[in-house]
């Protein structure tokens, strides 16, 4: 009887886990199967490109693991059981279905989290997911000149959102609102190129603001205030699916999977977790963010410790740590932040047309190896990523291979 691996989720983590598991397990002794409720993998980290008027390749999941012995299943996951080691299905035409498993990588991602702010749900866009970008990108469309568009949120995506929406639409006004401070956990020397950029794009900005209320024609803040829009982009943080929190799996109050070093439960030796849904501690025992650069290196962990158990050998140890965190401002610019293995910022930072290069051969070997899940980067692109890091004294990121 073959071993069956059974991988929910085909973004970065889940995609990147079952080719890296297809490639080093043989088809004679495993079945993987990748179960996904779109046929297509999403490049999450440019989908506010997506939002900004950009096409994007489709990259459909079953030519992407053709070949690999991957099986590919178009359904919605429903339900875990956790201790029968069974997942529940409902596939496009509605009908359910029970699947077994022998392992079990849960690789379910997150949506966004609305804080139980009022009004998220029937008023706000987001970019979380493709649908959510292809839907904001058709309500930019229809804008007259001067429609003022907020984005609600201060972090990483917040500030893609509305550098990328202001770059592609000039005739909007576009705003940014944070709960702090906009991009303050970044070096000082980040901090004011990044005030700049928002300077020269014509964003204002709104710190120390708390929405409490989302309406049709804007936000409320606390204290009453208000910030009208014809347009509100909710990019204030992001929550993982509750079906793990239904389990018998330990979560973490959040609802996250907690794991080991190996993204292995540690309540379930049979059921690992990576990407968002994993809780895990990185280097300095701090949990690891939820981010692209975390689900990378957690599919490889994950792949390489359940590989080494099926077959024997020794189980790789290692601390999973940081380089950098990367910022698109648009299509030109961007800010390339190196940071400590525990994620600490440094003094270390490259900003304008080289982060903005920097970044882009980070995104395209990532989609690259997605699309070859069985090969390795090309050692061009190895070779381009890692000239442009040294250029600047920087460590090649961690994200290519």
């Amino acid at each position: 009887m073959k071993h069956r691996i059974v991988v929910l989720g085909a973004g970065y983590a889940g995609a990147i886990t079952a080719g890296r598991l297809a490639k080093r397990l043989h088809r004679d002794d495993v079945e993987i199967t990748l179960v996904n409720g779109e046929a297509d993998f999403v490049e999450r980290v440019r989908l506010h490109q997506l939002a900004g008027g950009q096409d994007l390749p489709r990259r459909p999941l079953r030519d992407v693991f053709a070949g690999t012995g991957v099986r590919v299943r178009t359904a919605w996951v429903t339900a875990v059981d956790a201790d029968a080691k069974t997942v529940g299905l409902t596939g496009g035409d509605g009908e359910a279905e029970t699947l077994g498993y022998d392992t079990l990588v849960y690789a379910l991602g997150s949506a966004i989290a609305d804080h139980g702010v009022p009004g998220v749900a029937e008023y706000a866009h987001d970019v979380a997911g493709k649908h959510g970008a292809l839907r904001l990108r058709a309500r930019l469309g229809e804008l007259e000149p001067g429609a003022a568009v907020l984005v609600a949120g201060g972090g990483l995506t917040g500030i893609e959102a509305a550098t990328e929406i202001a770059e592609a639409h000039p005739h909007l006004r576009v705003a940014i609102a944070a709960r702090g401070g906009v991009g303050d956990w970044l070096s000082d020397k980040a901090q004011r190129h990044l005030g700049a950029v928002l300077d020269r794009l014509g964003i204002t900005v709104h710190e120390q603001t708390e929405i409490t209320r989302v309406a049709a024609d804007g936000v409320v803040t606390r204290g009453d205030g208000e910030i009208p829009a014809r347009v509100t982009v909710w990019a204030a943080g992001f929550t993982v699916h509750p079906i793990a929190a239904a389990t018998t799996l330990e979560v973490s109050g959040t609802g996250r999977i907690v794991v080991d070093a190996t993204m292995r439960s540690v309540s379930h030796p049979d059921v690992y977790a990576v990407g968002d849904a994993a809780f895990a501690e990185g280097a300095g025992g701090e949990p690891l963010r939820m981010a692209c650069a975390t689900a990378n290196p957690m599919a490889w962990r994950a792949a390489d410790a359940l590989a080494a158990r099926l077959t024997g050998r020794r189980v790789p140890e290692t601390t999973i740590g940081y380089s950098a965190q990367c910022v698109s401002l648009g299509r030109r610019d961007g800010i390339f932040q190196r940071v400590t293995r525990a994620d600490r910022m440094t003094s270390s930072v490259v900003t304008g047309r080289a982060a903005a290069r920097i970044k882009e051969f980070i995104c395209a070997g990532t989609a690259w190896g997605i699309a070859h899940p069985t090969m390795m980067l090309p050692s061009r692109r190895r070779h381009v990523v890692a000239s442009a890091a040294a250029t600047h004294r920087l460590p090649a990121p961690h994200l290519v291979r």
